[in-house]
């Protein structure tokens, strides 16, 4: 369900504060305080959003995080970190979470940031629906890179990619615009929904994770390149035919 958020935080007061102001949105909340429930929730019911706690007791958030990219690659995640963890928020990241806020945050800014992941979620169920009903396939076919719309499946060289749903969105977006160069604010803007500073690097480990995933060597990025003082690229020169 799109309209339904999972919050993991131990600690009750922020639990309720984000519970009430997601319900403030029209979101259905459930909150539990420990990684062990959340991943056994997780398993067993659908959510548009789960927002992940770093620091829980027991397993960790980062943990959790990765337990669940197992379990469900496509489920958006956005974790909370304290203002000082830049560590957490970069591993975070690396693990497969969407988007992160530091503590203490501001409630407007986590309704905004929570309403835009959810809307891509709902954009792409919504996309997904329609193909069906219209019979009609939907790819992006760039030498022999496979962009399937319906499916939300990349392929390359008939190798299926295993990429989150923003590493998803973001190449996506990419390869949608061949050659068009985007700074960070730009692709923050388009493919987060959100034009808050300060949350560039969010960019940056994604654009990483995609070209480990992506490139023959991530270190001589051929596909998804950087032009410098600029932002990046989708070089369709770069994928074989």
């Amino acid at each position: 369900m799109v309209d339904k958020v999972l919050v993991v935080e131990d600690e009750q007061d922020i639990s309720e504060l984000i519970a009430i102001n997601l319900i403030e949105l029209g979101l259905k909340v459930e909150k539990v305080a420990t990684g062990e429930l959340a991943v056994d929730l997780v398993k067993k019911n659908s959510y548009g959003l789960v927002i992940l706690d770093v620091m829980l007791p027991g397993i960790s958030g980062l943990d959790v995080c990765r337990k669940v990219r197992e379990l469900k690659p496509e489920q958006a995640i956005m974790m909370l970190t304290s203002r000082d963890s830049e560590t957490d928020r970069v591993v975070g990241l690396e693990l497969g979470a969407d988007d992160y806020m530091t503590k203490p945050f501001s409630v407007r800014e986590l309704q905004a940031r929570v309403r835009s992941l959810l809307r891509r979620v709902n954009m792409f169920s919504e996309l997904q629906q329609q193909c069906k009903n219209d019979n009609v396939e939907h790819y992006i076919n760039i030498g022999n890179l496979s962009i399937d719309n319906i499916s939300h499946r990349i392929t390359m060289a008939g190798q299926a990619l295993d990429l989150t749903s923003t590493e998803y969105d973001l190449l996506h977006y990419l390869a949608s615009h061949p050659d068009q160069v985007f700074s960070r604010a730009q692709l923050l803007s388009s493919v987060w929904g959100y034009h808050h500073s300060g949350y560039e690097h969010t960019v940056n480990s994604h654009i990483n994770r995609l070209r480990n995933k992506l490139e023959r060597d991530a270190t001589k990025p051929e596909i998804v390149q950087t032009v410098w003082g600029v932002g990046y690229k989708f070089n369709p020169q770069g994928v074989a035919a």
